[in-house]
């Protein structure tokens, strides 16, 4: 609206005491007659009736269509529609169409794009909602998720989840969004891999991957990262459907170095339970992921891998990672260890030494 105010007072003819200023020296005082003066471009030329002297009639026009709509005709309807919409001048007024046969259909198809506006901009708005809805659970899904299978969290009464998250379909309200959308389909935005192949999913299925990716036993908090190319590979991993199921060949593998890693920090706590090992209880999974990382950077091309890491977990990683022999490792626990006959250095060993075999 403010491009049609700006043409409305540009057309507004001149007051009295501007023309006397500019006309008072070349014309006598008494052939004084004032006369608009009008510069239409060729945009506002085809809207006639937005003159300096309309001016103040449109702009009552437009605070009443703002308070009601249907209290002004419907042509003034459709300009101020148009007008607000960002229509250039010259093109948001339209000519009402001649009661003839043929124009009826224009005339019914003009009335039900008029009508549909409103349910135009529910359906923006729901969309705006769902993909809220998207990134609170990228943003905060952690604070949901799974992480406490003992159940020790449940005992604390003041602990209380964000009100943003959706953990249930009672608190879609805080979205604008009721039960009755659970069955829409909605588009999913650029930023989410939810859908896989699919671009557009119903709203329960849009929720029940979410909770799958973000609510689960892992919780994944990425969305501070400011790299665009970063979150949208993150997302791509936990977001993919079906990205998370293993084969049963793969599951097997995974299980047989969790256990490999679990026995062997019992081992060490059972036989030097006094000694600094600085072990990797509560921890084991990392020689699975580690072990993973090689055989994937390999699979790639990758040809060595340097690493660097702090003392806890060292002799797991040493053991299970890097295959050291078991017998030096052990033997770093007790000076008076050597290692079995098989081992190279038994050859060497002093006499009475006690001998030690993994």
């Amino acid at each position: 609206m403010f491009h049609l105010r700006t043409c409305a007072a540009k057309l507004r003819p001149l007051t009295a005491s501007q023309t006397v200023k500019t006309f008072s020296q070349n014309r006598p005082a008494a052939a004084r007659t004032f006369q608009q003066i009008r510069c239409y471009s060729a945009p506002v030329a085809a809207e006639p009736f937005l003159s300096g002297t309309s001016s103040n009639y449109v702009e009552e026009m437009y605070c009443a269509w703002l308070e009601n709509p249907k209290s002004v005709h419907k042509s003034w309807d459709i300009f101020f529609r148009n007008t607000n919409a960002g229509a250039p001048p010259g093109t948001a007024y339209q000519s009402p169409l001649p009661l003839s046969r043929g124009s009826l259909a224009a005339v019914a198809h003009a009335q039900s794009l008029v009508e549909a506006q409103p349910n135009v901009d529910r359906l923006v708005e729901d969309h705006l909602a769902v993909q809220s809805l998207i990134r609170a659970y990228q943003i905060r899904g952690h604070h949901v998720a799974q992480l406490d299978p003992l159940g020790v969290l449940d005992a604390d009464l003041d602990s209380s989840v964000p009100a943003d998250i959706i953990s249930s379909t009672d608190k879609l309200g805080f979205y604008g969004l009721d039960e009755s959308d659970l069955d829409k389909v909605f588009h999913l935005p650029t930023t989410t891999f939810i859908g896989g192949q699919e671009s557009a999913l119903p709203l329960r299925e849009i929720i029940r991957r979410l909770e799958m990716a973000y609510c689960q036993h892992i919780g994944v908090e990425f969305m501070f990262i400011n790299d665009l190319e970063q979150c949208q590979w993150i997302r791509q991993k936990f977001e993919t459907p079906g990205i998370m199921q293993f084969t049963n060949e793969e599951k097997r593998t995974l299980l047989a170095r969790l256990v490999r890693s679990t026995r062997f920090e019992e081992f060490l706590q059972r036989k030097w339970s006094s000694e600094k090992r600085f072990g990797l209880e509560g921890c084991e999974v990392l020689i699975p992921a580690l072990k993973t990382i090689i055989d994937k950077s390999s699979e790639n091309g990758v040809d060595y891998v340097i690493m660097g890491m702090p003392h806890r977990g060292r002799l797991n990683v040493l053991a299970n990672v890097i295959r050291k022999e078991l017998e030096q490792i052990f033997c770093q626990f007790d000076s008076k260890l050597e290692a079995c006959p098989t081992h190279p250095a038994w050859a060497q060993a002093a006499p009475g030494a006690h001998r030690v075999c993994a």
